[in-house]
């Protein structure tokens, strides 16, 4: 008698679509490295392809019901596009102001940020995910080797990324009978809206246009919509922390590119979080996946059916 196949669960399922996320983000360095442009050319460049890729992805998913996903994803949505478009551009903007290893310190705050948020919301944090996320914070104070004093302003966007980060991914796992992959397509509609007046068109041609297309579609785009659908699957402290391979792969691409050689404290952290993270992703099944399956994707798709891939 054949036996039937299974399907990964909701967690493994989820820790993929993270872990794809963080891999998408981790470019951006590697890319970045290569543009010519203003802090609003960048931005706003970036935006445009990202709006466009994320908008295919949603009409694809929803089968050309593109203004019924954006109305149902409701007032969460709105958060969801803010937190997003303000996390996207502080960001960028913290990376022009102060060091990497300055902004990496601070991002590692998300997980933890966003289990105590998640904590007010309802969530369970586990004591095994309390300990990565220690573990993961003591990887990237190792990978900064001790950095230098970052100045205000690197210092301000850096806690405002870190905390509208950590907020998106407690709105969106706590609104996950709704899809919220219009919701990321909307935040880049707020950041071209806000860059787009300041930024320089001329600017954009020839190699910077290539690279800002890899930026928005494949860095931006297909991260945030991997972020979409991972969100929903996984308990916010998870996500978070997943999420963090994107600060230890983005210096490797730049020393494999031969852009910039990590110093032994880099490398160190790296195998410090990435220990982090596999003991937190290879725990056994939490309590989301006992008892219930997977949650329906919009309208009540089931998540095996390919229209479910939109689903935050």
């Amino acid at each position: 008698m054949p036996v039937a196949a299974t399907r990964p669960g909701p967690r493994p399922l989820g820790s993929a679509y993270i872990t794809l996320a963080a891999l998408m983000w981790s470019l951006a360095g590697i890319l970045q490295r290569q543009l010519h442009l203003n802090l609003a050319s960048q931005l706003a460049g970036r935006a445009a392809f990202a709006f466009l890729a994320i908008l295919v992805f949603v009409a694809v998913a929803e089968r050309g019901q593109v203004l019924r996903a954006f109305r149902a994803t409701g007032r969460a949505g709105l958060a969801v596009a803010v937190l997003m478009a303000t996390a996207s551009g502080s960001f960028i903007t913290a990376l022009n102001d102060t060091s990497v290893a300055n902004v990496l310190v601070i991002q590692a705050l998300v997980p933890l940020a966003a289990a105590l948020l998640g904590r007010l919301a309802g969530d369970r944090v586990r004591p095994r995910t309390w300990a990565a996320m220690g573990v993961a914070v003591a990887g990237f104070a190792v990978m900064a080797g001790a950095p230098t004093r970052p100045g205000l302003a690197g210092t301000v966007f850096s806690l405002i990324t870190m905390l509208t980060f950590a907020a998106t991914i407690v709105v969106a796992r706590h609104k996950a009978d709704v899809s919220m992959a219009p919701a990321t397509c909307l935040s880049q509609v707020l950041v071209l809206a806000v860059f787009a007046p300041f930024a320089h068109v001329g600017e954009m041609g020839g190699a910077n246009l290539c690279y800002l297309a890899l930026l928005g579609i494949v860095q931006m785009g297909l991260g945030l919509f991997f972020l979409s659908l991972g969100a929903r699957l996984l308990p916010a402290a998870d996500v978070a922390l997943i999420s963090q391979l994107e600060n230890v792969l983005g210096p490797l691409w730049v020393w494999l590119a031969g852009i910039e050689r990590p110093p032994a404290a880099t490398v160190a952290g790296g195998i410090i979080v990435i220990g982090a993270v596999v003991f937190q992703v290879t725990q056994g099944t939490d309590r989301f996946s006992r008892g219930r399956g997977p949650a329906p994707g919009p309208a009540g798709t089931p998540p095996s059916c390919p229209s479910a891939v939109q689903d935050r």
